[in-house]
């Protein structure tokens, strides 16, 4: 049998460590990448110690070589690529004065350029086989700008322009494209130091737990063609519109 695999490229602490355990619980291979793989080290080691099959990988998906080199060595040495999820954040607050070009570029470079170079690189491989999944991490600036958000909402706008993009042209090829737009606080050490209510909140399910959310991209993985779902707005209940 040929493996069925899953990479997340921007598997983080939170939202990314946690869809590589839910796909590794299904039964897949599992792929994390992320710049400093060395810190995937605890992770890889539980999942596979549970008896689940999953990989490391230092990537920095910025880089056009790196992310060839990775989708390539996985298919060649690991197995075939069913699933990929881009994770890869760049929320970093601060005012349009402060924003100098080099900023801006940065931002854009991770939020929408790197998710450029995945959805490529997947659909290179999943068109030949017409299958295959990609799911791509939005945010609230995907919908909209904030005030002192202006280079990471015109990344995240952008990423969502090309999933839309991809998924007209990937969809009738039998690859399902897929946008995730997580429009809340989700429970990382980051929020935990940041949002002034967090405890309270937490205490009434008003942050997004990683496990939880991760639950969504299981379910877009596992939906039938007959009803894809594009976009999922994720929110918890209390949350404001």
């Amino acid at each position: 049998m040929v493996e069925k695999v899953a990479l997340i490229i921007g598997a983080g602490d939170a939202i990314g460590s946690a869809i590589v355990r839910k796909f590794a619980a299904k039964g897949l291979t599992v792929c994390a990448a992320r710049r400093n793989g060395d810190k995937l080290t605890p992770l890889i080691q539980e999942l596979n110690e549970a008896g689940m099959k999953a990989h490391a990988f230092s990537c920095d998906a910025r880089k056009e070589e790196e992310i060839t080199n990775l989708f390539q060595h996985i298919e060649e040495n690991i197995g075939e690529l069913d699933a990929v999820i881009f994770n890869v954040g760049a929320n970093v607050p601060m005012s349009i004065l402060a924003t100098d070009s080099r900023k801006f570029f940065k931002i854009w470079e991770m939020a929408c350029f790197a998710g450029f170079l995945s959805g490529r690189e997947a659909a290179r491989y999943m068109t030949k086989r017409k299958q295959g999944t990609i799911i791509f991490t939005g945010a609230t600036a995907s919908m909209r700008g904030a005030a002192g958000f202006a280079a990471f909402a015109s990344a995240k706008h952008g990423l969502r322009a090309l999933a839309q993009s991809m998924a007209r042209e990937l969809g009738p090829q039998n690859i399902h494209v897929a946008h995730v737009v997580i429009d809340a606080a989700v429970d990382t050490e980051w929020i935990q130091g940041f949002l002034p209510d967090y405890a309270d909140k937490k205490a009434n399910e008003g942050i997004v737990e990683p496990s939880d959310l991760a639950k969504n991209y299981i379910h877009l993985y596992e939906q039938p063609k007959n009803a894809w779902t594009f976009e999922l707005d994720v929110r918890p209940y209390m949350e404001k519109w």
